[in-house]
């Protein structure tokens, strides 16, 4: 009887956040559409799209998904758990047939796995252990991961505070992973959750979200540009443009430090950026960066919970930004939490939300 209740009180509250869901309440600009593209994703993260029509979603919650509309309407119309009882397995990234899963402390693959998956094997997906060399940590060890042409991986390591000192250096960095061993590609980076490669100047652009407890106004997030292997960003030092920090900000760190090319406002946590170079939206979206922000925890007001887009000049620096969903607020009340954006290969963006628990779709407007 109990079980039976369990589950009728799990139907009645699931059915409940559906409907309490309104899409129509997100806002986008002029001549876009947004679309719910698939519902009851478990804290879905960053994404990933295959060759062969699949896209791939981590979950803080442990899992991976498995993603494709085969009718073709625009919706996803089959979802599979391809990976379970993972260490907040947020971050996924394809490369030439093979998907990549970062846990806090791992790294897995899974080869051929469109193939695997097309052949409708009910057998279970194996697991390629790629590394299990990095910090266990969970605060600030969630990970965004890409991996780059020659097939080297890139990950974030998020120092595990709010504001420390590390004895080991791999806190508060970027890494990459090359023939069996770490390299510090970019330093003083408090928590990055989210970066991708310029289309033209093939910088690597990435967010950082600022510390808390300095109050509403200090200091921004950033939005940062990688030029160089080994560059500083200021952690813990100095926070945003000129916000020294109170208890280290007097040290003499020896570093020169790379400023933020963009502010993105205090609090407002930017979880993923994906630079646009499809031919679906307009032509003046191209080589534009969409960048979640998920939005506050300690700030007095709520502050994020959009999506923003930001336009650069023809050397990659940033000349604007602007909001570009909007809604996910009802006054202070939480609707919505975006985490991260993927640019699919017919020219849509699609729009993970672990809060919400579903995946959005952005298409031009008939």
């Amino acid at each position: 009887m109990n079980k039976i209740l369990n589950t009728s009180l799990l139907i009645l509250l699931t059915t409940q956040s559906i409907l309490a869901f309104d899409i129509n309440k997100l806002d986008v600009p002029e001549n876009f559409k947004v679309e719910i593209f698939v519902e009851d994703i478990e804290a879905p993260r960053q994404m990933a799209e295959g060759e062969d029509g699949y896209i791939f979603v981590g979950s803080k919650k442990g899992l991976v998904y498995a993603l494709r509309d085969h009718d073709g309407n625009g919706k996803i119309d089959d979802v599979e758990i391809i990976a379970k009882d993972l260490n907040d397995s947020s971050g996924v990234a394809y490369h030439e047939g093979s998907l990549f899963i970062a846990e806090i402390d791992k790294v897995w693959r899974i080869d051929n796995i469109e193939k695997q998956l097309a052949d409708f094997n009910d057998t279970v997906l194996e697991k390629t252990l790629v590394t299990d060399d990095l910090p266990s940590d969970a605060w600030h060890g969630r990970k965004w991961i890409m991996v780059d042409k020659d097939g080297s991986i890139l990950l974030n390591v998020g120092a595990p505070c709010n504001v420390c000192l590390k004895e080991d250096e791999r806190y508060a960095t970027i890494l990459r992973y090359r023939d069996n061993s770490w390299i510090i590609e970019a330093r003083g980076v408090r928590n990055t959750v989210g970066f991708d490669i310029h289309p033209t100047n093939n910088h690597l652009y990435f967010t950082d979200n600022g510390r808390d407890w300095l109050g509403d106004s200090l200091p921004s997030c950033e939005l940062n540009i990688l030029e160089e292997s080994g560059d500083f960003f200021g952690f813990p030092y100095l926070h945003a443009q000129d916000v020294i920090d109170p208890e280290f900000g007097e040290y003499e760190h020896g570093y020169e430090i790379n400023k933020p090319v963009l502010d993105l406002g205090p609090h407002v946590a930017p979880t993923g950026i994906e630079f646009y170079t499809g031919n679906l939206f307009p032509n003046e979206y191209k080589n534009n960066a969409f960048i979640t922000l998920h939005g506050s925890w300690n700030s007095s007001k709520k502050v994020g919970y959009k999506v923003i887009r930001v336009m650069f000049d023809e050397d990659g620096q940033p000349i604007s930004n602007s909001d570009f969903i909007t809604g996910f607020l009802d006054g202070e009340k939480v609707i919505g939490r975006p985490a991260a954006p993927l640019m699919l290969s017919d020219g849509t963006l699609i729009i993970s939300d672990d809060y919400a628990n579903q995946i959005y779709r952005v298409k031009r407007a008939l």
